[in-house]
């Protein structure tokens, strides 16, 4: 591709409402146009970006043996109201009458119409397990869209869903799209981790996300440098000490605090270490008849609740944090003293993390305004708590797997593999006939890669002060010409031309830059758009059978023989 024949726009500055790095960049190369918010269009740079990660992910999908299909975009909601989806969704789910005055809503996502395709056709187990997979642009009606790419309202999904069946067939499965997910990831040349997630909305039981690395990203992760472990930090186990509880050695006293409503304020004041504060988090459950069920969530000062496995404690469920009326209502004092001791069991249930059950003359409220009380012990000043795992782990933590210990990095989720189980196929009646002519529910998968999102979280992961740097496998075009004086020199055309016809015959992904610009423009464009390789052509090397070769994150530029150029760059290319 030359440049004079290709739509090329590129900008100094990023608009002012660009967030993050990834939006901005992209904006700057000419990637992407704002359209409205969180919806862009695809400029051509940009489009060959995006092609590329969705030939990746489209040929490996193959490879695994999956069918590829394409589902409307419009769905009937009839479909959302049977699979009792519709009202859960939320206003996300942009829902429209079409002339008819029937209901219909724009996909964020085809679990309904592929159980529907399936159940029309698949009679008998013999023509299961079946793999069905679509590339596709979704819409959620996002609130707030931001970060550009990353959490716009339309975008290209991969989703993918399998039917089996039986649960060992699924698992099977679940290991070959957890295999095919990974050889993708690699093949885009991106670091990413694979972590145990939880299923969340989705449903179902296995969840594994794909996240690509970058300081940028949105989610936790922890992972043991030890070991393969790794999981989402809402879903990996925090591990109890593995010390038995010290025997008490203080007497409960109360004592005057204050003012003193935080825990570090708190530990403080009573020059003790924030280890050995106990927190009161007052939540409420709320049944379907109307009732209510008060309890406190017992922490650590130092540690932060997961709501996410506090709502799994059965007795529990889903939950709201108190107001400030209903913890005057049930525990008779303000919020900022609270705390666990004679409490009226009949009223507030207690559930301790892991952590707390293992603290002895410990600090927490005293359910009266200004006073902590300290030396207080389980067994003898309060009844022994439930014990469940309800916070976050930390770095230093012990791995799950007993294999080390944990550390946390930031990840950009860019995949999510789930056992959906018969969630769906269940609500939609996808059933089967077994070897005995017995009517059976199909087991399901769910598959979900964000192609459109892997663009800005390889940005997030590949960028410095001069723009974009990514992988060859993905990056617009792999090898960028820079000849110096094209219109002024014959000598340099001529080479520029030579070698361009060359790395085209050889089926080399390039561009030449024939506008007719100052070189430090060209430069800065080629840099700014991420292109990992570029050969500059000039008189002056010309006239010693030479041509300057510089890697994208190369610190100084190579002398190459003119020559030996096009050996030397297919030796790149393969390299990466």
């Amino acid at each position: 591709m030359r440049t004079s024949q290709f739509f090329f726009t590129t900008l100094k500055e990023a608009p002012a409402d660009a967030e993050v790095i990834s939006q901005k960049m992209m904006l700057r190369a000419g990637y992407i146009k704002r359209s409205a918010a969180g919806i862009y269009t695809w400029m051509p740079l940009g489009l060959r970006v995006l092609r590329k990660v969705e030939n990746i992910v489209r040929d490996e999908m193959n490879a695994a043996g999956a069918l590829e299909l394409l589902m409307p975009a419009v769905q009937p909601f009839e479909l959302w109201e049977e699979s009792g989806r519709g009202p859960a969704y939320g206003p996300e789910l942009l829902r429209f009458k079409d002339r008819h005055q029937r209901d219909f809503v724009i996909g964020p996502t085809h679990e309904e119409v592929i159980t529907d395709v399936v159940r029309r056709d698949v009679k008998s187990y013999r023509q299961l397990p079946i793999h069905l997979y679509q590339i596709q642009t979704k819409f959620r009606d996002e609130i707030r869209p931001r970060f550009g790419v990353m959490r716009g309202r339309e975008f290209l999904m991969k989703d993918g869903y399998s039917f089996h069946t039986s649960f060992e067939d699924l698992v099977r499965e679940y290991g070959n799209m957890y295999a095919t997910y990974s050889r993708i990831f690699n093949r885009l040349g991106l670091k990413f981790r694979a972590v145990a997630a939880d299923t969340g909305s989705i449903g179902g039981d296995g969840s594994h996300e794909f996240h690509v690395l970058a300081d940028s990203g949105e989610d936790d992760i922890a992972f043991c440098a030890d070991s393969d472990y790794a999981a989402n930090v809402e879903l990996a186990e925090a591990v109890g000490p593995a010390a038995p509880r010290a025997t008490a050695a203080k007497a409960m006293e109360k004592a005057a605090t204050p003012g003193k409503t935080a825990c570090a304020d708190v530990a403080e004041c009573l020059e003790v270490n924030l280890e050995k504060i106990v927190k009161s988090i007052a939540v409420v459950s709320e049944g379907k008849d109307g009732s209510k069920k008060f309890a406190l969530l017992l922490l650590r000062g130092d540690h932060e609740l997961n709501e996410i496995k506090a709502g799994k404690i059965p007795a529990l469920g889903s939950f709201r944090f108190a107001s400030d009326g209903e913890v005057q209502e049930y525990l008779g004092c303000v919020p900022g003293y609270i705390g666990p001791v004679a409490v009226n069991a009949e009223k507030v249930a207690i559930f301790a993390d892991r952590t707390v059950a293992a603290m002895s003359d410990f600090v927490c409220g005293a359910n009266e305004a200004g006073f902590h009380l300290t030396g207080v012990n389980f067994g003898r000043d309060l009844p022994e708590p439930e014990v469940f795992d309800i916070r976050n782990v930390v770095a230093g933590d012990p791995s799950p797997d007993g294999k080390g210990t944990l550390d946390i990095c930031r990840g950009i989720e860019v995949g999510h593999i789930f056992q959906l189980r018969s969630k769906y196929a269940k609500a939609l009646n996808c059933s089967f006939l077994d070897e005995n002519g017995k009517s059976q529910i199909m087991e399901m998968g769910c598959y979900g890669i964000g192609v459109s999102r892997i663009v800005g979280a390889a940005i997030e992961q590949g960028n410095d002060e001069r723009g974009i740097v990514l992988p060859a496998s993905i990056a617009p075009f792999a090898i960028a010409i820079v000849p110096m004086g094209y219109f002024k020199s014959d000598a340099v055309k001529a080479a520029a031309d030579q070698l361009y016809a060359e790395l085209k015959q050889a089926g080399v992904d390039v561009v030449l830059d024939d506008r007719n610009e100052r070189p430090g423009v060209m430069f800065a464009d080629m840099e700014l758009i991420g292109i990992p390789h570029r050969i500059v052509i000039g008189e002056r090397g010309l006239k010693e059978d030479q041509l300057e070769y510089k890697g994208r994150t190369d610190a100084e530029a190579t002398m190459i023989a003119q020559g030996d150029v096009l050996p030397f760059l297919q030796g790149k290319l393969c390299a990466a």
